[in-house]
């Protein structure tokens, strides 16, 4: 039996002048700069996917587990070398979740987000130190 293949991900991108590309992927569209003045660099918008790709996951394994998530909030902190390539070698991230879940839940969320479904942390080089923290906020302030 085969594992059916998942499309190709496509974005094309058409250079605007300085430093500045707009971005398509089907109906997404976006713009990346390098100098990050009024959109995200790409490294921002990589250090962006992570985090998102992560509460994604939060999101979907919390809610199945038919836990109350009122609100995710996440924080990425990104340590990069300082020479070329500059490249992420830590990322801290750091999610506050609202609602009334227990750690343990929490804690396998953020297990297996990082172990098994994350596909953009899966990408990356294995080698960047990933920490991950929380806080659970019970009565749902962010």
């Amino acid at each position: 039996m085969t594992t059916p293949s998942i499309p190709q991900t496509v974005v094309d991108l058409t250079w605007q002048g300085g430093m500045r590309f707009a971005a398509r992927s089907g109906s997404a569209e976006f713009v990346l700069d390098g100098p990050g003045n009024t959109v995200p660099t790409p490294v921002q918008a990589l250090a962006g996917s992570l985090g998102a790709c992560m509460g994604i996951d939060l999101v979907q394994i919390l809610t199945k587990g038919r836990h109350a998530l009122k609100a995710l909030h996440m924080r990425l902190a990104g340590d990069r070398r300082s020479e070329e390539p500059k490249r992420f070698t830590e990322v801290t991230l750091h999610f506050a979740i609202s609602g009334d879940i227990p750690p343990d839940a929490v804690e396998r969320a953020i297990a297996l987000s990082r172990e098994k479904y994350c596909s953009v942390w899966h990408s990356l080089r294995q080698d960047i130190a990933l920490r991950t923290t929380y806080e659970i906020r019970k009565d749902g302030a962010q």
